[in-house]
């Protein structure tokens, strides 16, 4: 798949801008479009869509194939006449600079299911044939998602604490809880549609300005998910519902244990006999939605570290072969060719490393990871190749400016200030110029790095509970200096995108 030369920004859409408590597919997205079309910028990088459960991690949803219907934007609803002003008055106090989803979540569920109620009132409401039709066209998983939700809603409870006929999905509950809760389903359809109409408009901008969307696919799913409740056949699941191996990762330089992650495992065998369709319409819908696929935890498409259920630690896994090229063989043979990025990082190996080059994805270089050892460190511009992607940090690292100061030791602050010839003082800058100056094809910066933020806007810590995904920022800290600095680096170095 061809990558032109590019540069671009990882920003989620919960981070931008608007009065809401959270970032939307509004007014904000579009000019958050037109900073990076007046930047040069190619290419706008985002996390996983669907909607976030417990810990408000968009890499832990509660549905591979849902949109998450936080980021729908109040203000469209009211241009549509789905609210009215008085709707939007009365809203908690925000913050601008954080997202607080314990009062985000509750106060714009019950706006949504306002606006679903106005929906439905209407009988002339022109979008109902529409909304009709678009129940039907997802139904393949949109069905078991809306009474997923619905039942959460109604339980207050991880799907595996619900009454055992539900868990085993015996057919006479789901038919009663689908004929109890249809009006609460529906609107979690409805949520969907207006999520869909939303960022397909959002989408569809940024593609006229020449801007294309990365979007992430997390290996794994959720075990409090729709999808491992409705195909419980496709994990490893006990007949109770509850996994009997998960994943995780082995023991390494920077946990002693493991990394328990806890997502139960597919059950490949099954999938392939199905013709990895499960796959195959995961990938579809993710299509649907960006242009651009970057696959997380790519090693674990060739081997997987699988760890028993019961244990605490994943110190005492085993490494367990994957179908990985046949998945991506059946995969081009159902829709063609996709644009993919590999996130190869870690410890890889080269039978990985045979994956991702055997179908020509490109690999990912971090800039952080690229100092205080030999000029032989892979992640060091010199040694890129051009198929690859360089970012100087992703949103699972500390800013440039609160690593340099915080966590990197005084050889990496030498080494890099001796690598990029500076004193280190806006070392922000002196890595956004290494990434765009490096043959890479593609150069990605969060956007933090760009606005100069130091470890306190950091997205996420991983490992930490709790915390996480908050930071947002403001359009009154994008000056015209940084936008005249990001744009004519762009330009300096041959990525600025065409129609700039």
């Amino acid at each position: 798949m061809n990558f032109p030369r590019a540069s671009g920004v990882i920003l989620h859409p919960s981070s931008i801008p608007g009065p809401f408590g959270i970032g939307e597919l509004g007014k904000e997205a579009f000019d958050f479009i037109d900073l990076l079309d007046r930047t040069a910028q190619g290419l706008w990088q985002l996390m996983p869509l669907g909607p976030t459960g417990y810990g408000d991690s968009p890499y832990a949803c509660l549905s591979a194939f849902a949109g998450n219907p936080l980021l729908i934007s109040l203000e469209k609803l009211k241009e549509q006449g789905l609210l009215s002003p008085n709707d939007l008055k009365n809203k908690p106090e925000f913050s601008f600079d954080r997202v607080d989803f314990g009062s985000v979540i509750p106060w714009k569920m019950e706006i949504l299911y306002k606006a679903y109620r106005n929906f439905r009132s209407d009988a002339q409401n022109s979008q109902k044939s529409a909304f009709d039709q678009f129940c039907m066209d997802q139904a393949f998983w949109l069905e078991d998602f809306s009474l997923f939700m619905a039942l959460k809603q109604v339980h207050q409870s991880a799907w595996k604490d619900w009454h055992p006929e539900l868990i085993r999905r015996d057919p006479r509950a789901l038919y009663k809880a689908a004929s109890e809760h249809a009006d609460l389903a529906s609107a979690y359809k409805f949520y969907q549609y207006l999520f869909q109409i939303q960022w397909h408009d959002v989408r569809s901008y940024a593609n006229q300005k020449g801007i294309r969307i990365i979007g992430d696919i997390p290996i794994f799913v959720a075990y409090d998910s729709a999808e491992v409740w409705a195909q419980q056949n496709l994990f490893h699941l006990d007949e109770t519902g509850k996994p009997t191996i998960v994943a995780g990762v082995p023991p390494d330089y920077f946990s002693k244990t493991g990394q328990l992650w806890g997502n139960p495992l597919y059950r490949w065998d099954v999938m392939k006999d199905c013709g990895f369709k499960w796959w195959i319409e995961r990938f579809r819908k993710n299509l649907a939605l960006f242009d651009i696929i970057r696959l997380d935890h790519f090693r674990g498409f060739e081997a997987y570290w699988e760890v028993p259920a019961h244990h605490k630690t994943a110190m005492n896994g085993k490494w367990v072969k994957a179908p990985g090229a046949e998945l991506f063989h059946t995969i081009k043979g159902a829709i063609g060719d996709v644009a993919i990025i590999a996130e190869d990082l870690g410890v890889i190996t080269p039978e990985v490393e045979a994956l991702r080059d055997a179908f020509s994805f490109p690999g990912m270089k971090i800039l952080q990871f690229a100092f205080g050892s030999g000029s032989d460190n892979p992640y060091l511009p010199h040694n890129y190749i051009p198929n690859c992607v360089v970012y100087t940090g992703t949103h699972d690292n500390d800013t440039c400016i609160g690593w340099y100061r915080n966590s990197s030791t005084p050889g990496e602050q030498d080494h890099i200030r001796r690598y990029t010839g500076t004193n280190g003082s806006e070392i922000n800058w002196d890595m956004i110029r290494l990434a765009f100056s490096s043959v890479a094809h593609s150069a990605i910066v969060p956007m933090q790095d760009i606005l100069g933020l130091d470890g306190s806007a950091r997205m996420n810590f991983p490992g930490k509970p709790s915390g996480n995904w908050i930071w947002r920022f403001e359009y009154s800290q994008m000056t015209n200096s940084i936008e005249t600095r990001l744009r004519d680096l762009t330009r300096l170095f041959g990525r600025a995108k065409k129609q700039s």
